[in-house]
């Protein structure tokens, strides 16, 4: 099955690339030797697909070929060497030679051993070629592929061989490398394009490609929106040669009669999903882009694939429409478009998306066609190294014309306020203000958030849920909560004792269920002589015979209401004439005050009927 399916996609991808004259196209920077005069000069050499190229600068350094181990495939610490410069001095490019071991692996003893950058010499007189990684499950030990930071550079034979004849004349060869022009910088704006893909499971590429996607998505979004990029998703796709059109081969893995194809996820047409769910995806995804873009908004793709990575994984049987169709709802986007784009995968049409991208993948001017997945071109040069934040954003950043980089450029400060526009799609309590939405440096994540030291758990994006009890504030803390007939009861207690308690009237675990007591039934209450009970919701009435009154905290009947009511009326008249008395007196107290008053001030001036009259002399002193 495996011969069978390799061949095949040979003939696939010879009817694609070959009948139109594809090419691939190595990406260089320059190599200058400024020592010895002997080999002063510029050359070629071509940029490793892994490490982290120093794009828009340089790096010098001097040369050391090792007298064991030349060809760098086992650690150096085991045969003693280092190549860790010394203070003050050039720091060290290693030369080795190629063969007997992965790229990677060479570059990956290289940087252990302390060197700051590795040329591989080729073992052959050819044109030079780029450095990729392994294929999936070449090299046991891939987890090293991520950890390598150095760049990498591979050297013609000719060039090799006079550098190892200089180092053993005991001459010094010091070598400038130059990434300045490796990417054009023509302006202030860098168009670029990542070719990726939808498939999770074919193993380091795809790994890193998704990692990549969450890490870069924050950087992206922000000079997008600032305008200081263009961004555009691409997607590899190929199709199927007529002569197998019908073959199960062809009907498993493309879509539109043939026209779209992609490679079985697990290269086993028996098990898993087929390269045609890949496609379809892969389609989505470019929609997704297609309809964001015409809305103003295309930095929400970085949005789409990142959650999509998360909640529809291939490994958890979730790579699926509805899957999809569930994540472009959380992010607002319009799913008919989206639909109406993807068209019709079984039809024997064309669709002008994918028809697009298979366009673009043949090499145009100074790109060459897109046969490495994923592929990175920036200012329509493909970019080689380390898929990874830096890198990229350093690589991007050499594309802009001098002094018209933006500020991210220079500095590693970012800021991101996704959570601002529709929660990022995160899931959100909008009762309480509860978010799973958390800006970061690397742009927004949904994660269910601790709120009051309780951790809620979910997936972030439709559902949290608490572990524990929170504040009656939200979702009455987790308990149960009833209203009925005007009343309203809840189980939460949000108090010193916190928990989930029925309240008086009720029983129940104060979770699920709080059931009303019958305290007439049951006894409990209203058990006085001559008494009338009735059963309420939470709680219940008691009525006394006779025309007594029930007190409910002694559950018995007190004095008469006749009796209570004349006792109350004579005290309120006894009050009365207590105040009407009083006030009488007060009244007449005024009174005789007043009048004894005016009496005296009007003496002095006139002779009262019942006083005799005074002489003038009694009032002269003199």
């Amino acid at each position: 099955m495996g011969t069978k399916l390799s061949l095949l996609w040979c003939v696939w991808v010879f009817s694609l690339l070959g009948c139109c004259w594809g090419r691939f196209v190595v990406e260089k920077n320059s190599l200058k030797v400024t020592t010895p005069k002997s080999l002063k000069g510029a050359y070629e050499c071509a940029i490793g697909n892994f490490g982290v190229p120093k794009y828009g600068g340089t790096l010098v350094g001097s040369v050391m070929y090792p007298k064991v181990n030349q060809k760098g495939c086992t650690n150096f610490s085991d045969v003693g060497v280092s190549f860790q410069s010394k203070p003050g001095g050039f720091p060290t490019f290693l030369l080795v030679d190629r063969g007997d071991c992965f790229f990677t692996l060479k570059a990956w003893n290289a940087q252990n051993g302390g060197a700051a950058a590795i040329l591989v010499a080729d073992d052959k007189a050819e044109t030079l070629i780029t450095m990729d990684i392994p294929e999936e499950g070449k090299d046991a030990k891939e987890d090293y592929l991520e950890k390598i930071s150095i760049p990498s550079a591979l050297i013609s034979k000719t060039l090799g061989d006079s550098i190892k004849q200089a180092l053993s004349d005991g001459e010094m060869v010091n070598i400038n490398l130059d990434w300045r022009e490796a990417l054009p910088h023509p302006d202030d704006r860098v168009e670029y394009e990542l070719w990726t893909n939808s498939n999770d499971q074919c193993g380091p590429k795809c790994d890193g490609l998704i990692n990549f996607q969450k890490d870069f998505k924050g950087v992206a979004q922000l000079l997008e929106k600032k305008g200081f990029t263009q961004f555009t998703p691409r997607y590899i796709t190929w199709f199927c040669p007529e002569a197998f059109i019908l073959s199960k081969q062809c009907k498993s893995q493309c879509i539109n009669n043939g026209r779209y194809c992609a490679p079985d996820p697990e290269q086993d047409f028996s098990r898993g999903y087929d390269g045609k769910d890949v496609v379809v995806q892969n389609l989505r995804q470019a929609c997704f882009f297609k309809v964001a873009n015409e809305t103003g908004k295309p930095w929400k793709w970085w949005d789409y694939v990142t959650d999509f990575s998360i909640r529809c994984p291939m490994r958890e049987n979730k790579y699926t429409e509805e899957c999809s169709d569930q994540v472009i709802k959380s992010l607002d986007v319009d799913l008919k478009k989206i639909k109406d784009c993807v068209g019709d995968p079984h039809a024997d049409v064309e669709n002008p998306v994918l028809k697009a991208e298979q366009a673009a993948q043949i090499g145009k001017g100074s790109r060459g066609d897109v046969t490495i997945l994923p592929t990175l071109v920036i200012n329509d040069r493909q970019y080689r190294g380390k898929l990874s934040r830096p890198a990229v954003l350093k690589a991007i950043c050499a594309g802009f014309q001098e002094t018209t980089e933006p500020s991210i450029c220079l500095t590693p400060e970012l800021e991101t306020n996704e959570c601002l526009e529709n929660n990022g799609g995160c899931w959100k309590d909008k009762t309480s203000n509860i978010t799973a939405c958390r800006d970061t440096f690397r742009g927004r994540v949904c994660e269910c958030p601790i709120v009051q030291n309780v951790k809620f758990f979910g997936d972030g994006y439709t559902h949290c849920e608490a572990s524990g009890t929170l504040s009656c504030d939200f979702h009455n803390g987790g308990c149960w909560k009833g209203e009925q007939g005007g009343r309203a009861y809840s189980a939460c207690l949000d108090d010193y004792r916190k928990g989930c308690t029925c309240p008086p009237g009720f029983r129940g675990d104060g979770v699920q269920s709080c059931e009303d007591i019958d305290e007439c039934e049951e006894k409990s209450a209203c058990q006085c002589p001559g008494c009338k009970c009735k059963n309420t919701w939470g709680s219940y009435e008691c009525k006394c015979s006779g025309g007594l009154f029930y007190s409910r905290e002694n559950d018995t009947c007190l004095g008469a209401y006749t009796s209570s009511a004349v006792s109350v009326w004579m005290i309120f008249l006894v009050l009365v004439v207590a105040v009407s008395g009083g006030y009488a007196f007060y009244k007449y107290r005024i009174q005789r005050y007043m009048d004894s008053e005016i009496r005296a001030i009007m003496a002095q001036y006139m002779p009262l009927d019942n006083q005799p009259e005074v002489s003038n002399q009694v009032h002269h002193n003199i």
